[in-house]
């Protein structure tokens, strides 16, 4: 797969509120599809997912994609995130885990991902301002743990499918097959999902990446590309 060059990115959620949602689609956006819940301050202590990464298809261009769970980034420039990444650069498929706190840039994990791959995510308050992030890949029997200083307003918690933006520019979305979140959890229980939670992704005026309705659970749903 050769070594992937990490740019600048930034993964805060770009609302599009002039864009009138789809169906019982709560909210749309340039870079995000998925789920979103908020709160008050200091609402989200925990979040976790489980998730299949995806099939890269090949592309025009570069073009990317990120599967990801986060505490804050909806309304706000703070953001805690860990998850993988897909990419499709000079003719190459590049999938990779990484975790990230804004504003400095993401950290790749130097641990094996391929499509199909199931991975397992929580992010963990652990006292004070210390966090745990925790990815591992079931898959390929690895764990990823570190434990970070983080001080966001902890006003939102998500489940996330992005075109990330790369140095300052919003990248093209990668052509990936469905992505299956499952096992939802915020604050340790089932967030009860709602289609208003949900975010499509427009990109040149066209719906790129959206969520289908949550399951009965409210813990689980898919998120498919224009290609899948």
């Amino acid at each position: 797969m050769g070594i992937l060059k990490v740019d600048k990115w930034n993964h805060t959620c770009k609302l599009e509120t002039s864009a009138k949602p789809h169906r019982n689609i709560g909210w749309v956006s340039s870079n995000w599809s998925g789920y979103s819940i908020t709160g008050k301050k200091g609402t989200f202590k925990r979040v976790s997912a489980k998730w299949n990464v995806p099939f890269l298809r090949p592309s025009q261009g570069a073009s990317y994609s990120s599967a990801w769970i986060g505490i804050d980034g909806y309304g706000n420039n703070s953001l805690i995130q860990t998850g993988t990444g897909h990419d499709f650069i000079d003719g190459k498929a590049y999938y990779y885990a990484w975790w990230e706190i804004l504003p400095a840039s993401v950290t790749l994990i130097p641990l094996p991902v391929q499509p199909g791959d199931r991975m397992h995510a929580t992010i963990i308050k652990r006292s004070g301002s210390i966090w745990l992030i925790c990815l591992r890949n079931s898959t390929r029997n690895w764990t990823f743990r570190t434990s970070q200083r983080y001080t966001g307003p902890q006003t939102s918690a998500e489940w996330i499918v992005e075109a990330p933006q790369v140095n300052g520019e919003l990248a093209q979305m990668a052509r990936i097959s469905p992505v299956i979140f499952s096992c939802c959890r915020a604050n340790g229980r089932s967030p009860r999902l709602i289609s208003v939670d949900g975010g499509i992704m427009i990109q040149d005026l066209k719906i790129t990446s959206i969520p289908s309705n949550p399951n009965r659970a409210g813990d689980r749903f898919v998120v498919k590309s224009d290609h899948s």
